[in-house]
């Protein structure tokens, strides 16, 4: 497409880019389950007013605006009051989860440049249900990734014992996950803990996913296991707000046990031409809109909100699993928050998949097993039934499939 030598009507070009979003993904409705975190209109149009009200703004620049200074320091510290954030903890806002990881990253290979000698890249164990932005991560920098396999005894945890096993002198982070994408198991973060101090490695828990569920989900009673910096030896944390924070994308955090740890993050240089430049995270502009949204939702909602939110998030769930055991469906591990997998013994899991596709819901799989998998927001809470009913149809159309394709084998 050439750029347009003559400037066009904004009112045509909304009515395209509406036209051009008739095809995307229903998530307005709460057929869709992934990448998107629906809160009601209540929290979007908070979202949309913040944001907008700072959408110029530039948290590169925290003299000129001290405004959006003070609203990430409030944000962080709101993070860590309910992480259980030790006095003098730290952190900075991010972009998302991968940038959470990336810093967290660097700084755990720089610490161990300077307290552990490390002279090349090193190495760092996960298991293999972590998020592949580690991966990522490692690339950017070089870093060996060892993923080591996930218990086998159904539980879908990560393994304290084998990844200990492959904890070496070059190794500069161990992760757990809180919980892991896949199936939405929460890692036995404080028996990874009692590996990482033997082996004297930082442990780092990728909480992008439950942050800010993890915390309101065991103010309601659940039982949820230690993950956070309750656990002594946990360094980092990585905490998406634009998940289950229900801000505007794309706001994460990612918190330190002390500024120490956290001083092995920036980026400060002097050597150019320009003034000093000293950046906490990989970007360098930082959009203001992202950081006042996200500050204005936590505000909004409050405990009490957040509380609200995620306890209807977690009985969808119990409604979700309890209808997929009548459909004979299996649940993946014990998931206990907002994510769950699960696959039926008799059915291929991506011909089901298919099958929702076309009613409409657009979803998520995984392939370690091939499973099904929703992520589920408040909006679900109105429309689980339907998901149940359209994967009951399904289920009889694919079996209906498979059945067609016996009888066609047995006569070739």
């Amino acid at each position: 497409m050439d750029m347009p030598k003559t400037g066009q009507d904004w009112q045509t070009l909304r009515k395209e880019m509406e036209s051009r979003g008739a095809g995307d993904a229903k998530w307005r409705d709460g057929k869709t389950a992934v990448y998107i975190f629906n809160a009601g209109p209540e929290i979007a149009r908070v979202q949309h007013e913040a944001y907008t009200l700072y959408m110029s703004e530039n948290g590169l620049g925290p003299l000129a605006f001290p405004s959006l200074a003070q609203m990430e320091r409030e944000v962080i510290e709101m993070a860590l009051s309910i992480l259980h954030g030790p006095e003098g903890a730290a952190g900075s806002m991010t972009s998302g989860g991968t940038d959470s990881i990336t810093m967290a990253i660097k700084a755990a290979r720089d610490f161990a440049r300077v307290h552990k000698g490390l002279e090349g890249p090193g190495n760092f164990v996960l298991p293999q249900s972590a998020h592949p932005a580690f991966d990522k991560g490692a690339h950017l920098m070089d870093i060996e990734v060892r993923r080591i396999p996930v218990k086998t005894d159904g539980s879908y945890e990560a393994d304290p014992e084998a990844m200990g096993k492959a904890c070496d002198e070059e190794t500069v982070m161990m992760i757990g996950s809180a919980p892991n994408f896949p199936h939405g198991i929460i890692d036995p973060i404080e028996a990874l803990g009692k590996v990482a101090e033997a082996k004297d490695v930082w442990l780092h828990t990728d909480a992008c996913v439950g942050g800010y569920f993890a915390p309101f989900a065991r103010m309601n009673g659940v039982a949820v296991p230690p993950f956070d910096f309750e656990v002594s030896a946990v360094k980092s944390i990585s905490a998406d707000l634009h998940k289950y924070g229900y801000a505007a994308k794309g706001a994460s955090t990612v918190l330190f046990r002390n500024a120490e740890l956290y001083d092995f993050m920036p980026f400060d240089t002097q050597n150019w031409s320009g003034a000093p430049m000293k950046t906490p995270t990989l970007a360098g502009t930082r959009p203001g809109g992202a950081i006042a949204a996200a500050w204005a939702v936590m505000n909004v909602l409050g405990v009490e909100g957040y509380c609200e939110k995620q306890g209807l998030v977690c009985k969808t769930r119990e409604r979700a699993e309890a209808g997929l055991k009548k459909l004979g469906f299996e649940i993946l591990g014990n998931p206990v928050l907002g994510l769950i997998a699960f696959r039926h013994p008799m059915h291929d899991s991506f011909k089901l998949y298919s099958e929702m596709y076309r009613k409409g819901w657009f979803t998520s799989i995984t392939i370690d097993p091939p499973s099904l998998h929703l992520m589920l927001s408040p909006k679900h809470a109105e429309v689980i039934d339907l998901y149940l009913s359209d994967l009951k149809e399904s289920c009889a159309i694919v079996a209906a499939g498979e059945e067609g394709e016996k009888v066609e084998a047995r006569y070739n």
